[in-house]
């Protein structure tokens, strides 16, 4: 429990961690790496090349600030950020690591406005909030190994089947390499992918979403081979390229909070853009065989048509399902186009869930669109590529 003057002094420093606060954590992060060079093992490296992490991490920091009196208001991104440090196998021990070196890093960026009282009252909160991590992470550690075939961390897991999707997309089929069953997960989950590229010296952990209805044996991923000279093509380039039927990777079980209500029966709309498509597939293949009544509008972007993937497995799926439709539009073919809010407005299913999930411009539009045309915003639900930005959203 904090003090009410522990409290004051925590919200008085929000000011100063909006306009400082990508400062003081890329300063963070750079003492992190250097005490603690283990710890590029876990972290993703492209984020940090991209700054994506320095900038998501202190938007974390300062809405903590800002919600200290009131941490329930932060608590869905507690949860969503929770899933991801537990696919990445965050432990306990490692949060006062963090909690020293980011004390440190508003101590070097601040100076001397960085008093003795502001960095007391930042260590009981991070306490605080800390703990409040460690008890939702350990409690999702213990779901997990709680299910049939669950298990804590990483497992090794080894390619079965590898199929061209698409110019740039490769589904890699995969099985627990001990030949046990799979926990179930919920259509839209992702899981962690961690591997060791020849020449790097340390770990490298991607998240990639299930692309196929759950399975008791197997799990699907569909990655987006990338290019070579990008920071996040690095682990893209080694699946595509070097890793084939019968190699092992390691593996976490499912996590993640964007994912299909099945208990309802309502309409869906699955809106997805590029590689964005890979957890509606999930979404799409579930209700195809568990609630093949449900109305349903799968509406996808993609450049061209030999950059999609699934399109034939989508059509597929049609005949089956009582109430479904599905509209694709390619922005780089002569008789294509975007996904506008005119089209949102034709295509789209009033009345029920949107799911998006697709690039943070293509997420800032749809979602802008869908509350334009009088979606309520909590049953508007997506998923980011990478870190939590902050969308702009008009309403």
């Amino acid at each position: 429990m904090l003090s009410q003057q522990t409290i004051d002094i925590v919200k008085s420093t929000a000011p100063v961690l909006q306009q400082h606060g990508v400062t003081i954590t890329t300063a963070f992060y750079k003492r992190l790496f250097d005490e603690h060079p283990e710890l590029l093992n876990i972290f993703n490296h492209a984020n940090q090349a991209r700054g994506r992490q320095q900038t998501a991490l202190a938007n974390a920091v300062l809405a903590a600030a800002q919600h200290i009196d009131n941490l329930e208001a932060i608590l869905p991104a507690v949860v969503n950020i929770a899933n991801k440090h537990r696919s990445l196998g965050i432990k306990p021990e490692q949060y006062p690591i963090v909690g020293e070196n980011l004390l440190a890093a508003i101590k070097e960026v601040l100076g001397d406005a960085a008093t003795d009282e502001i960095i007391n009252a930042w260590a009981e909160a991070y306490g605080v909030i800390a703990d409040a991590f460690i008890s939702v992470e350990e409690q999702l550690y213990q779901e997990t190994e709680a299910k049939e075939g669950g298990w804590r961390f990483f497992k090794e897991f080894e390619v079965v089947n590898k199929v061209e999707e698409s110019n740039v997309i490769t589904s890699f089929y995969l099985k627990a390499a001990d030949g046990k069953p799979l926990p179930p997960y919920s259509p839209g989950q992702y899981i962690s992918v961690r591997v060791k590229v020849p020449g790097e010296e340390y770990l490298h952990i991607r998240q990639y979403s299930l692309s196929q209805s759950p399975s008791h044996d197997e799990y699907r991923i569909s990655v987006k081979k990338e290019e070579q000279t990008k920071p996040e093509g690095l682990v893209s380039v080694f699946l595509h390229e070097s890793v084939n039927v019968g190699d092992r990777i390691e593996v976490s079980a499912p996590a993640g909070v964007f994912f299909l209500d099945t208990s309802k029966d309502t309409p869906v709309t699955l809106l997805s853009g590029g590689v964005g498509i890979t957890p509606m597939m999930s979404m799409f293949e579930t209700i195809a065989n568990k609630q093949p009544s449900r109305p349903v509008a799968f509406l996808h972007g993609a450049q061209s048509e030999n950059l999609q993937a699934f399109d034939e497995q989508i059509k597929e799926l049609l005949p089956i399902m009582e109430n479904a439709s599905y509209k694709v539009l390619y922005s780089n073919e002569p008789d294509g186009g975007y996904i506008t809010k005119e089209y949102l407005d034709e295509h789209a299913l009033k009345g029920g869930d949107v799911y998006v999930c697709g690039p943070v411009v293509f997420l800032e539009l749809m979602i802008n669109y869908l509350v334009d045309l009088g979606y309520p915003l909590e049953n508007i639900h997506y998923e980011f590529f990478g870190p939590a930005a902050q969308l702009e959203i008009s309403h």
